[in-house]
C-alpha cells in the first residue's frame, strides 16, 4: 500500500473512532441515565401518593405520616435531582458542550458515583453484619429490602456513574489527542 493511501486510511480510522465516541452514548452512560429515570419515576409515584415499596425504603413511619417536607424534598426533590442527573450524564456524552463543562460534568458524575457506591456497599455491609444492632433499629422489612434491593440498587447506580465518568474522561483524552 502506498504511503499516501496508508496515511489516508489512518485518518479515516481515527475519524470513525472519534465520531463514534462523540456522537453515540456509551452503554454505561445510557444505563446510568435509565437508572436515574427509573428512580425518578419511582419517587414521583411515591410523591403522588403511591405506597408500594415506600415503607421498605423510607421506613414505615414516614410512609404512613408523609409529612409535607418529606413529600416536597424527599420525594419530589429527589425526583428532580435525578432528572438533573440525566442532564449531567448527557453533558458527559456531548461533543457540542465546551470542554470545561464536559470535564465538570464528568467530575460531578464521578463524585456522585463514588457516593452512591459507598452508600450501597457500606449499608449492605453494616446491615449484613448487624453493626450496633442496626437491624433492630431499622426493622425487619427495611433490613430485608435494604439487603435485597435498595443497597444493591445504589451500588449499581454508583458503578454505572463511575464507569460513565471513566469512559467520558478517556474518550475526551483520545479526542484531544487526535485533534
Amino acid at each position: 500500500m502506498p504511503v499516501e493511501d496508508e496515511h489516508a486510511a489512518r485518518e479515516v480510522t481515527s475519524l470513525n473512532v472519534d465520531s463514534q465516541g462523540s456522537s453515540r452514548w456509551g452503554v454505561a452512560a445510557a444505563a446510568a441515565a435509565v437508572w436515574c429515570g427509573a428512580f425518578a419515576c419511582l419517587h414521583l409515584f411515591w410523591a403522588l401518593g403511591g405506597s408500594i415499596g415506600l415503607a421498605s425504603s423510607a421506613g414505615y413511619d414516614l410512609a404512613e405520616r408523609r409529612p409535607t417536607s418529606f413529600v416536597i424534598f424527599g420525594l419530589f426533590g429527589v425526583a428532580m435531582f435525578l432528572v438533573a442527573g440525566i442532564g449531567v450524564i448527557a453533558a458527559t456524552q456531548s461533543s457540542r458542550i465546551a470542554e470545561r463543562w464536559r470535564h465538570a460534568a464528568t467530575v460531578l458524575v464521578a463524585v456522585v458515583g463514588v457516593g452512591l457506591a459507598i452508600r450501597g456497599v457500606a449499608l449492605e455491609v453494616l446491615l449484613a453484619v448487624n453493626v450496633g444492632g442496626l437491624q433492630a433499629s431499622v426493622g425487619p422489612l427495611e433490613t430485608y429490602w435494604g439487603l435485597v434491593l435498595w443497597n444493591p440498587w445504589f451500588a449499581l447506580g454508583g458503578a454505572l456513574f463511575i464507569v460513565t465518568a471513566i469512559r467520558g474522561s478517556s474518550s475526551r483524552f483520545h479526542r484531544g489527542q487526535s485533534q
